[in-house]
This record gives structure tokens, sequence and C-alpha cells, in this order.
């Protein structure tokens, strides 16, 4: 192991090494001596400052689902119509998945298998139903069309936007976002247009 990775070594390093280690690998097929070689420093090392693989886990998705649960503290997460708060949430997600890409994208293919899994899974279930209560409340209050059940809904749109892990890359060689050239705003504009487009009342 060279020197200058051990001056260049941080817990926040290892932490994104741990987060490509587990979305290539899965976290169950993720052993510490993977996690030791991709960040190229010993497993003494990483146990002094974790406890083990899980505790990297719990931070990388309380990371991604904090971003998530700080929209709906947001001040126009809070004010307006139901539509307008509704409108806000859904673009504000879009960014941060793509600001946080690794850590959702790890976020959405936990399955449960630990104790941090299944808290992660909790707290994803927490989030989209007070995302599918701002839709009901939306529909209640006349903005969006009542003829799509709520929960249907709300599960097309997180189809959607979680879709965007699988093919969105901010480091595209040709130097834009996305691995086709899309930028991100366009990106967060073309959810918010399908998304409303379809969920809309017709005036």
């Amino acid at each position: 192991m060279s020197t200058a990775k051990r001056d260049t070594y941080t817990p926040e390093t290892l932490l994104s090494v741990a987060v490509q280690v587990f979305i290539e690998r899965g976290y169950d097929g993720t052993s510490m001596e993977h996690l030791s070689r991709a960040a190229g420093i010993s497993k003494s090392s990483i146990y002094h400052h974790v406890a083990g693989k899980e505790e990297l886990l719990r931070r990388a998705v309380s990371r991604a689902l904090d971003g998530l649960f700080g929209i709906l503290d947001e001040e126009h997460a809070g004010v307006g119509s139901a539509a307008a708060r509704l409108e806000y949430v859904v673009r504000r997600m879009v960014e941060v998945l793509m600001a946080e890409l690794p850590y959702v994208t790890l976020l959405l293919r936990v399955r449960g298998n630990t104790g941090t899994e299944r808290w992660a899974l909790e707290r994803r279930r927490e989030f989209d139903h007070r995302v599918a209560a701002l839709l009901k409340d939306a529909a209640a209050e006349g903005d969006v069309r009542a003829d799509v059940e709520v929960r249907l809904a709300t599960r097309l749109v997180f189809g959607m936007i979680n879709s965007i892990v699988e093919w969105y890359r901010p480091d595209a060689p040709d130097g834009r976002d996305g691995r086709d050239g899309t930028g991100e705003r366009e990106v967060v504009d073309a959810v918010a247009r399908l998304v409303f487009g379809g969920l809309r009342k017709a005036s």
C-alpha cells in the first residue's frame, strides 16, 4: 500500500468506495476484503472508523434518505396548493437523485436482508406515503385528475423518477450530463412535464 493512499484516505473516501462496490457486487456479495482492496487500505484501517460493512451501508443509505426527507422540510414543499407543492417535491426528488446518484442507486437496491436494509425500506415507504398524501390532497382540491387511483399514480411517478439511476451518468464523455447528453435541467423539466401533463385535470 502506498503512502499516498494513506495520506489521502478519509472516512468519506471509504464511504464513496464502499457504495461503488456495493452497487457492483451487491451488498451480500461484498466482503470486507473486497472493500479493503477497492479502497487500497488494510481491513484494520477500515475497522478503525466503522464497525463493519453494515455501518457503511447505513451511512450510505442515510445520506440518500436525508436528502429525500430534507425536501419535505423545504419552504416550497409546505406552502401553496397541494399540486404546487407536489410539483416542487417531484422536481427536487429528481435533483437529489442526480446529485446523490450512487447513494440513491444503492438505496433503491436494498432488499431487506439485514436490519439496516429493513430500516431503509421502512423509511422509503414513509417517504412514499408522504408524497402520496400530497397527491391525494391535490386530487381532493380538484387540481389533478381523480380517475387514476392515488397509490397507482404514486408508484408510476416513483417508477419514472427511480429509473433515472439506470441511465443517468454525470460524467458523460461529451461534457454534458447523462449518457445521451441530456442536461440535468432538461431531465428535471422533462419529468415534471410528463408527470404533470398526465396528472393535471384538463381545463
